[in-house]
């Protein structure tokens, strides 16, 4: 099936792209007929999955009711991720105001860039930007970039955002970006430099979780914002893994008004492509035993003007593409619903073929923050 596929791919594009030529149709590259083409192998990739999607029940895996039943497993989650009874309230270590960084210099309406630096156990640490615009808004954009690295590949977001009067907080992952890659003593295992997630899960333990590096350094910049500004709205963006921290971290912390997920998650089993199959926290299992993909959708959308919206990239050559969402998107809403306090939205991006947040979601998002 999957070879006739192939070959079908090959004869219709080159038809249509000569003939195109041929009679003058068009001078550049048909991008419309090459995305019906891919629809057609989405489309044959999800016959040949249908066997094991036939059997896979989202609603059967929710348990969630009520409001109490959210409470419950947002305890769960602090105390497994913090091993403590609630959110920490401590502030960044380093807060340094009106720094230059010249990759920034040309964005307008950028009036400083003040930076906070967050170090955690085993000397993990996080470097975050804090961009003030000129003429402001009294909202916040909590930006997170994904498995790419330093956020400045988020640079174009931050710039749309800031261009439009709002304040930016900039995130990497833990160990990329400007963040720092330790090298450290593990016992059994010796020396050790930390340089990618999957390592991560030799420093587990009872008393400690790595997933707190990922979820640590938006806490302690939430909190000194807090203490310090008068912000009207917090809204999260994020994109590949940035996308699921701005999933998980609003499910704790109810702080996040609006949170946009692209290109994030799919619940564990819908990950039938091994390019969807995600690293070390994406797969925690005791993590998702308190609370698995769909309930962390539910409980990130739950709450007095509080969504989450999730944005897949139709053809990401990367991650989570395609229409799987198909197989939650009603169950989630369903519960949401029912709770009648929270929405929960998943656009679908067609408009381009990259692991990226297009000019497209762009403009989506700020019509909703708006």
């Amino acid at each position: 099936m999957k070879k006739r596929t192939i070959s079908l791919f090959v004869i219709i594009f080159f038809t249509v792209f000569f003939y195109g030529i041929s009679v003058g149709l068009y001078e550049v590259f048909p991008y419309q007929s090459l995305n019906f083409i891919k629809d057609i192998i989405f489309v044959d990739n999800l016959h040949s999955q249908q066997n094991m999607l036939d059997i896979i029940t989202i609603d059967s895996i929710i348990d969630i009711d009520n409001e109490s039943d959210i409470l419950k497993k947002r305890d769960a989650l602090i105390h497994f991720i913090w091993k403590a009874e609630s959110i920490p309230s401590s502030y960044p270590d380093i807060i340094e105001k009106n720094i230059f960084d010249e990759r920034y210099s040309d964005i307008d309406n950028l009036k400083q860039i003040d930076k906070f630096t967050i170090t955690m156990k085993h000397e993990v640490n996080s470097i975050v930007y804090f961009f003030h615009p000129e003429q402001s808004t009294d909202h916040l954009i909590l930006y997170h970039q994904g498995h790419t690295g330093d956020f400045i590949n988020g640079k174009q977001t931050i710039d749309y955002f800031i261009k439009n009067g709002y304040y930016v907080v900039a995130f990497s992952m833990p160990l990329l970006g400007m963040n720092e890659q330790p090298i450290i003593e593990i016992e059994n295992l010796g020396v050790v430099k930390l340089f990618d997630h999957d390592q991560l899960q030799y420093l587990e333990s009872e008393s400690f979780t790595p997933i707190s590096y990922f979820l640590t350094p938006v806490a302690y910049t939430l909190n000194y914002l807090d203490d310090h500004y008068n912000f009207k709205t917090y809204s999260m963006i994020g994109l590949s893994g940035g996308g699921w921290t701005s999933t998980i971290y609003p499910a704790i912390d109810t702080r996040i008004s609006k949170s946009f997920a692209v290109a994030g998650s799919l619940p564990i089993s819908l990950r039938l492509d091994e390019k969807d199959v995600g690293d070390y926290e994406q797969l925690h299992l005791e993590l998702y035993k308190i609370a698995n993909y769909p309930e962390l959708y539910i409980m990130s959308s739950y709450g007095n003007d509080r969504e989450l919206v999730q944005i897949f990239n139709k053809y990401d050559p990367c991650c989570f593409a395609g229409t799987l969402y198909k197989h939650y998107e009603y169950e989630v809403k369903q519960v949401v619903s029912d709770l009648n306090n929270g929405k929960f939205t998943i656009i679908l991006d067609d408009t381009h073929n990259k692991h990226k947040i297009s000019d497209y979601a762009v403009r989506l998002i700020h019509e909703n923050i708006q």
